[in-house]
């Protein structure tokens, strides 16, 4: 199939699918506004992209003929928009017809409820497309809030487990290393999750001064809380065992989960949860808040914790759980294998939106 990706060409999601759809022999152009530019190194070489003439916020108006005129000339077989709010807006000003929208999260999470108008925006954007994905069932309610639809699809983001997978040869018992991997930013709950780590700390410096010597907290990410967060840490007594290590490449990904004893993330909100996805495929026990995603991707009392979001107590009492009793965490990391391999294997989720593609084909 000759398949148009009409998104964001510097988005590691996009770069994912394209790839991905690309391998399995389907024709894959990627349109782009010309400020979201991609490195095309990490592209498979039959990837097309085509940057629009300009840049965004006001290349989602300004684009649209040029859309158009591409659309017309290439005459995909599939369209397919990813976000709902920008790209969204710029396919249904073009008039795209039969195509497929992706909502990601913050599109339908964050995006209507700033004002009146990106409601009025969002909900007409939403109420265009033939066609909706959402990449966890309770993203897929959270769009039904906004407009009655009961056809959207659900095809999860998850891991390839051919990398995402354990490495037994990186996993050592000392260091004992608490991990987290997301953007610092308020909405991921990284200031409570390292408050609850201090607290476990004081909890170890009068039980366990072994365990506490050999403990550490890694937090993998960049974003605009960096400086507050460092500042946290700085004030510790425990600042020698809290580390910002910065931005991680995907690539380098698996191996840094592999060298985690447990994988924390207390999100606010969660659209879907591959953070910890990817850290069950590796086998490493997780701790995560309630937010909608998790539950939706973690096994309480089986994969790991799923504890109240910002309640650090709850937090810190988890993380000792599982660094004091290493059977129980050997066998929620073996769990989080198969579950991802069941529900989240990244192979099975490409055929699944091939398969959609296919439907609409036939529409």
């Amino acid at each position: 199939m000759k398949i148009a990706l009409i998104s964001a060409a510097n988005s590691v999601h996009i770069l994912r699918w394209a790839n991905a759809l690309s391998e399995k022999g389907n024709d894959i152009t990627v349109i782009s506004l010309k400020n979201h530019i991609a490195d095309k190194s990490l592209y498979n070489e039959k990837v097309n992209i085509i940057y629009l003439p300009f840049s965004a916020p006001f290349g989602y108006y300004l684009s649209v003929k040029a859309l158009k005129r591409i659309i017309k000339k290439e005459k995909f077989d599939v369209l397919n928009v990813h976000y709902a709010s920008g790209y969204g807006t710029l396919a249904r000003l073009a008039k795209l017809k039969n195509a497929l929208l992706n909502v990601w999260g913050s599109d339908v999470y964050d995006f209507p409820y700033q004002n009146s108008f990106n409601m009025r925006l969002i909900k007409k954007n939403l109420r265009y497309f033939n066609h909706i994905a959402s990449t966890s069932k309770c993203m897929a309610e959270q769009t039904k809030k906004l407009v009655e639809r009961n056809d959207i699809e659900i095809t999860p983001f998850g891991v390839d487990t051919l990398k995402f997978c354990s490495k037994p040869e990186l996993k050592s018992e000392n260091p004992i290393i608490i991990g987290t991997v997301k953007t610092l930013d308020t909405k991921y709950g990284i200031e409570d999750t390292i408050k609850a780590f201090m607290m476990l700390c004081d909890k170890l410096k009068k039980e366990n001064n072994n365990l506490l010597n050999n403990l550490k907290y890694e937090i993998y990410g960049k974003g605009p809380l960096k400086e507050k967060l460092q500042n946290i840490i700085d004030s510790s007594e425990y600042k020698d065992k809290i580390e910002l290590c910065g931005y991680v490449q995907n690539d380098k990904l698996p191996e840094i989960l592999n060298s985690f004893s447990l994988f924390c993330v207390n999100s606010i909100y969660e659209s879907f949860g591959v953070a910890a996805v990817e850290a069950m495929a590796c086998g490493i026990p997780v701790i995560v808040s309630d937010a909608d995603g998790f539950k939706e991707v973690v096994e309480d009392g089986v994969t790991g914790k799923i504890v109240e979001k910002g309640n650090v107590l709850s937090i810190s009492e988890a993380m000792h759980d599982l660094i004091t009793d290493k059977e129980k965490a050997r066998n929620y990391g073996a769990n989080g294998i198969e579950r991802v391999k069941k529900y989240f294997n990244w192979n099975d989720n490409v055929d699944k939106m091939i398969s959609i593609y296919k439907g609409m084909k036939n529409d």
